[in-house]
C-alpha cells in the first residue's frame, strides 16, 4: 500500500494514471498528451508497473500501457477505512482545535507576569461509585496514575496524601517534555473534602490552588471540584489554556475507572 501511495504521489504520475484509466495508451500517445518527453514518460511508467498499478503490453515496436484497478480498488477501500476512523474521533480534532484558539486567546491577554491571578475554574461530575470508592481513586497512588493525566501522556509520578501538611505531587510526561507540580495538602476530610495546592514548576509556571467535594447522589458520588490560579508567568500561556479542556478530560478518565464494569456488578 505504502508503495502504491508514493507512486501516486507524484502529480505526473497521477495524470497517467487519469489517462490510463480511460482506456490502454501507448507511451508516444502519453507523452503527447501530458507534455513529458517519452524518456520521461516511460520512467513514470516503469515507477507505476513496479507499485503494480499499470501493466505493460511489448506490441512490436509500440508499448502499450494499461492501468489495473485492483490496487486502486485496495486503495479506495484504505482511504476509506482512515476516513471513517477520522470522522469517528473527530471529537478529539475539535478538542485540539479548541485549545488551539484558546491559547491564541490567552496570548493576547498575557502581556505581564501574573497575568492570569485569581482565575477560577469549576468542574462538576455524577460518577457511578461510591464516595469512599472515588476518594481511594484520589489518594491511592495506583488509582490516581490511573486517570490523572491528559490521553497521550504518561504518568510518572502522582501522590496525594490524605492529611494536612500532606505531599502533592504530579509528573506526567509525552513526547516532547515532561512536566511537574507539587505542593501540600490543605484539607483532608475523608471522604468529602480534599484541598491541596500544586505548582508547577519551570518557565510555564503557576498554582493550582483545588478545593474537591464529594457527596453522595442517586447515581454514586457528585464531584465537585474548584480551581484557583495565583502566579502565573507569561510563559504559562499554554497551560493555563489547557486548564479547562486537560481537567475535563482527566476527570472523563476518573469517571470511566470508577464505573464498575458489567462482570464486577452482576
Amino acid at each position: 500500500m505504502e508503495r502504491i501511495a508514493a507512486a501516486l504521489g507524484d502529480a505526473a504520475r497521477w495524470r497517467l494514471v487519469e489517462l490510463l484509466a480511460e482506456r490502454p495508451r501507448s507511451v508516444g500517445e502519453l507523452a503527447g498528451l501530458t507534455g513529458l518527453r517519452q524518456p520521461q514518460t516511460t520512467k513514470h511508467l516503469q515507477t507505476l508497473a513496479r507499485a503494480g498499478l499499470v501493466t505493460v503490453f511489448p506490441l512490436g515496436q509500440r508499448r502499450v500501457y494499461a492501468l489495473e484497478a485492483e490496487p486502486l480498488t485496495a486503495l479506495a477501500d484504505r482511504l476509506g477505512e482512515l476516513a471513517r476512523a477520522t470522522a469517528a474521533h473527530e471529537g478529539e480534532r475539535e478538542v485540539v482545535a479548541r485549545y488551539r484558539a484558546a491559547i491564541e486567546a490567552e496570548t493576547a491577554l498575557a502581556d505581564r507576569d501574573r497575568w492570569a491571578d485569581g482565575r477560577v475554574f469549576a468542574f462538576e461530575r455524577v460518577l457511578a461509585a461510591p464516595p469512599e470508592t472515588v476518594w481511594r481513586h484520589w489518594t491511592d497512588p495506583g488509582l490516581l496514575a490511573s486517570w490523572w493525566a491528559p490521553p497521550s501522556m504518561t504518568v510518572t509520578a502522582c501522590v496525594l496524601e490524605p492529611r494536612v501538611g500532606g505531599r502533592a505531587e504530579l509528573a506526567y510526561r509525552d513526547a516532547d517534555g515532561e512536566y511537574r507540580s507539587e505542593g501540600r495538602v490543605r484539607v483532608a476530610d475523608e471522604p468529602g473534602r480534599l484541598g491541596f495546592d500544586l505548582a508547577v514548576t519551570g518557565a510555564a509556571s503557576f498554582t493550582g490552588h483545588y478545593d474537591l467535594e464529594l457527596s453522595p447522589a442517586p447515581a454514586g458520588t457528585r464531584l465537585r471540584l474548584g480551581l484557583r490560579i495565583t502566579g502565573t508567568t507569561v510563559g504559562a500561556v499554554a497551560a493555563i489554556a489547557g486548564v479547562e479542556t486537560g481537567w475535563g478530560q482527566v476527570l472523563d478518565q476518573l469517571a470511566e475507572v470508577c464505573t464498575p464494569r458489567k462482570d464486577e456488578s452482576t
